[in-house]
């Protein structure tokens, strides 16, 4: 049964959090004991070990492009080419997602340039009930 267009989208990932009021965000875990912020629920610390020390955090929607690679064979259905890119968030934790806005040419993605999060559709991707999912992508700051 289909949801009506009006219903709140899906999270494409658990660590996409979609309040009932305000903008969408990510969300890490920090480590209280030395600082590092992880993607994922977890119980120990992966960089210090300390355990039960972890607390959600919203993570910054600015970063830099840490290193990317241009994708130019996917699933069908999936455009190509497109950019696939790994970008350091200001304040802690490291993410992967595709780079939009920007023309997938070597010679236009410089490492370390600014980025910054925004949230769109997921690309009109549906579930079996005809929900939508929300997805997160980054763009040139």
């Amino acid at each position: 049964m289909a949801s009506d267009s009006a219903a709140k989208p899906l999270p494409v990932v658990d660590f996409l959090k979609i309040p009932d009021s305000g903008d969408p965000y990510l969300e890490g875990h920090k480590c209280k004991a030395c600082g590092s912020v992880f993607l994922g629920a977890r119980s120990v610390c992966s960089k210090c070990g300390a355990r039960d020390q972890l607390e959600p955090v919203r993570l910054a929607d600015q970063g830099e492009l840490y290193v990317y690679s241009i994708v130019h064979r996917s699933f069908p259905g999936v455009q190509v080419p497109y950019v696939s890119a790994i970008v350091d968030l200001k304040g802690g934790g490291t993410v992967k997602g595709n780079l939009i806005g920007i023309d997938p040419d070597p010679a236009k993605i410089k490492m370390g340039m600014p980025v910054k999060v925004v949230f769109q559709d997921a690309l009109g991707r549906k579930d079996r009930d005809g929900n939508s999912y929300l997805s997160y992508f980054f763009q040139p700051a």
